[in-house]
């Protein structure tokens, strides 16, 4: 298990390990801001290039495997993992601050997602369809796209890699993958366990580096086919700006800022531990973390009282303490925004609530906070904040309920808390989100299950799911005249 070594980060490219001796910089535990993590280099455009490079050469090798073949790759990959899931999920809970039994599950869904994908080498990729004519097949099928490139976030340092590389590979296109930086040793080490699969070189590289150097690299000079993106709504649209000028297949999942509604028949005894969980699990750091709390008024007094009982169990700790509720948030840059909106808060909003802080440590802690006291229009209700800060509103009636819900240009995840099957059902077809959800936490999704959201927070794809594979390949339509 790692725990103290000092790592470097390493440029993988064709199936060879490059050193890489540009800028960087060093990288401290979020938990302990004293300890270091390791040395963090960067891939220079040229190694970013010769990456691509390399996938365009493995792809031409990967592309002509059967279905059955490049799913054995993905059944030893996830092998690996599980091997290593301890020692990943102790790495990552390091470098990016996720408490530790949060990301030993986050492993595990890992490599649940590379079986899941594995299975698809054996499945139909494609339909008959029915000729006009006589004595002709006609049938369609799914081809690869080609060179794929994958950018993803540090919240999901396991997961979210997993579930962008496991579709791209099984479609048969090669991937050329550039971490966050919060996630780069991560990275680092799950290329090093991948690379136990035995993949075709030039199939799966991985590169290190700033979005605006190595992602403007690979969009605007890299002969890639594809990318799939998961990060902010700014970085996200110049990303479909660059793609759609070069014919780039694009995928961009984007800002959030999801609502949980509660109405006056919920049991609030089981709703306000999923409130909670929702929004303050790896610090409200989750694409689909609970932000906003839409209560309606006649529970309102008794909703307040009970959370406030609830939130003075929350205790912050140490990402590595196995009985951390929540850690730190990721970063300097991080608790420096955060705690913009927690000062915010304090002058603009009133306080509900705050949960503890247990840490003998120098840390990016940031107390957990529920507010209210603002109305729709205000930047707390308004703006991604990405943190643990919820803000709490009241609505006369479902129906304000839902149109607050909907009061928000982004549209990923909403929750509804209520034993009134008509209202339930009611949200379910009028919450403008991607995913939507009755008594249960905004927060997650099954990994069988399509993951993407609607409006501002998505580029109308799915993640995940059979729905993964749609954006991964292209339908080729084939007709054979048998007789003539």
């Amino acid at each position: 298990m790692i725990t103290k070594t000092n790592l470097v980060t390493k440029n993988f490219a064709g199936g060879k390990w490059q050193e890489l001796q540009g800028t960087g910089k060093i990288v401290y535990n979020p938990s302990n801001i004293n300890e270091k993590v390791g040395d963090m280099y960067f891939s220079t455009p040229e190694q970013v290039l010769h990456a691509v490079s390399e996938a365009q050469v493995g792809f031409n090798t990967w592309r002509k495997q059967t279905g059955i073949e490049r799913a054995n790759y993905l059944y030893k990959m996830a092998d690996e993992l599980e091997k290593a899931k301890e020692e990943i999920a102790n790495l990552a809970s390091r470098e990016m601050g996720k408490p530790i039994s949060e990301m030993l599950g986050e492993v595990i869904r890992g490599v649940n997602l590379l079986h899941y994908y594995a299975a698809e080498g054996v499945r139909s990729n494609g339909q008959l369809v029915p000729a006009s004519d006589q004595h002709v097949l006609q049938y369609s099928k799914r081809v690869p796209l080609g060179v794929v490139a994958i950018i993803t976030p540090w919240n999901f340092p396991v997961a979210i890699p997993i579930w962008k590389i496991a579709p791209a590979l099984i479609c048969g296109n090669s991937v050329v993958w550039k971490p966050a930086e919060n996630s780069a040793f991560t990275a680092t080490r799950l290329m090093e366990i991948f690379q136990k699969a035995d993949l075709p070189k030039g199939v799966l590289n991985l590169v290190i580096g700033e979005g605006r150097v190595i992602g403007n690299t690979l969009l605007e000079e890299g002969e890639i086919n594809a990318v799939s993106f998961t990060g902010s709504t700014l970085t996200g649209t110049h990303i479909a700006s660059l793609s759609a000028k070069r014919n780039i297949k694009f995928q961009t999942e984007m800002g959030k800022k999801n609502a949980a509604v509660i109405l006056k028949d919920a049991d609030l005894e089981k709703t306000i531990p999923m409130i909670l969980s929702g929004a303050f699990r790896s610090a409200g750091q989750k694409c689909t973390a609970t932000s906003r709390i839409i209560v309606e008024k006649e529970i309102y007094p008794d909703f307040i009282i009970a959370l406030r009982e609830a939130m003075s169990t929350i205790i912050v700790k140490d990402a590595l303490d196995t009985n951390s509720y929540i850690g730190p948030v990721a970063s300097n840059s991080q608790y420096e925004t955060i705690s913009e909106y927690v000062d915010l808060a304090r002058k603009e909003a009133e306080v509900i609530a705050e949960g503890k802080l247990e840490t003998i440590n120098e840390g990016y802690y940031i107390r957990p906070i529920v507010v209210s006291g603002v109305g729709p229009q205000h930047k707390l209700f308004k703006e991604e904040i990405f943190g643990p800060i919820a803000v709490v509103l009241q609505a006369e009636d479902f129906y304000e309920a839902v149109e607050l819900c909907n009061q928000s240009e982004f549209g990923l995840s909403a929750s509804i808390f209520t034993n009134n099957m008509e209202k339930a059902l009611l949200f379910l077809e009028t919450a403008e989100v991607g995913m939507v959800r009755v008594n249960q936490e905004t927060a997650g999704v099954e990994y069988q299950a399509p993951f993407g959201g609607m409006k501002w927070s998505s580029s109308h794809t799915r993640e995940q799911g059979q729905s993964a594979l749609d954006f991964y390949s292209q339908v080729k339509t084939c007709a054979i005249k048998y007789s003539f």
